[in-house]
């Protein structure tokens, strides 16, 4: 049955005839007698007696009306349901970001979108770009924020719509005992670090630092491997290494045993947040973007 039709017998049963229905829904009265007319069919028997004051029910019809209650109720609950996720006064939102974005950038950014849409539900799950963008693709998470070092293709398919949020600068990380330690904003030489040992990172992190260092000149002798930011600074205050740290890593936790120096010729990796085409359209996952765009364009403090 046509789920209009029984919200006007419905209104019909609830004002006692069809000319008081119309006026109630803003309709002509043959309107609305012509939908009870079809409704009728369907059900294959007579659903009101027309009287002369107004109409009077069969038992079909208070049968029916139950049922019309019901789906009213129904429909009125969707379109609550509905208007509070449009509103953000409901609904959630899922979030994957690589582990120094998630330490510095992406909390920010939740902490933003909760002041802004309190009744907002908003999770986090760490992962590394491959990995979020895998969720992505499986429909794990809604938005997936990642990176690409400088010359790499950027993350995602054209089945996914990637958004630039800025870039993140790689820094050189020394103890703070070595002789280039001293603070300064000059840029250090890759090659005054060609004799040191390494520590490096994820495997793509690894795989950057050393086209970085062939660039100059150079094979890294990498010892240490980790992907945990705070045992990679661990092994360099401890003298045991130098490396190669992004900016967001430091701003999440930074040893005090280390110095920082920029680096020459190292480009910042660029950071995007991903997520799949027309979902932008969806009113949480707009907001989780542009609280995203907002903090990393440091309009939020980390």
């Amino acid at each position: 049955m046509d789920v209009q039709r029984l919200l006007i017998f419905r209104e019909i049963a609830r004002t006692g005839s069809i000319a008081s229905a119309a006026r109630s829904l803003g309709w002509t009265q043959p309107a609305v007698s012509q939908h009870l007319r079809h409704l009728e069919r369907q059900a294959g028997t007579p659903l009101v007696l027309r009287r002369p004051r107004g109409v009077q029910l069969t038992e079909a019809g208070r049968a029916l009306l139950r049922h019309a209650d019901a789906i009213a109720t129904r429909v009125e609950a969707a379109t609550a349901d509905l208007d509070a996720l449009v509103q953000l006064r409901a609904g959630t939102v899922r979030l994957a970001a690589f582990p120094s974005a998630g330490a510095t950038l992406v909390p920010a950014a939740m902490s933003l979108l909760a002041r802004r849409h309190p009744g907002l539900d908003v999770r986090l799950r760490e992962a590394e770009p491959p990995q979020a963008l895998g969720l992505l693709a499986a429909g794990d998470v809604d938005v997936a924020v990642t990176f690409a070092h400088a010359g790499e293709e950027p993350p995602g398919t054209g089945e996914l719509a990637r958004v630039p949020i800025g870039g993140d600068p790689l820094r050189l990380v020394l103890p703070s005992s070595h002789p280039s330690a001293h603070p300064s904003d000059t840029p250090l030489d890759l090659r005054a670090l060609a004799h040191e040992k390494w520590v490096g990172g994820c495997e793509r992190c690894t795989a950057h630092l050393r086209q970085a260092c062939e660039a100059a000149g150079f094979a890294p002798d990498i010892r240490h491997g980790t992907d945990d930011y705070v045992l990679t600074q661990a092994l360099i205050a401890r003298g045991l290494a130098v490396g190669l740290l992004p900016q967001l890593a430091l701003d999440a936790a930074r040893d005090p045993g280390v110095a920082v120096r920029p680096a020459t010729g190292i480009r910042p990796r660029a950071l995007y947040v991903l997520h799949h085409r027309e979902a932008d359209q969806i009113p949480a996952v707009r907001s989780a973007l542009r609280a995203l765009q907002d903090t990393a364009a440091g309009r939020v403090p980390f």
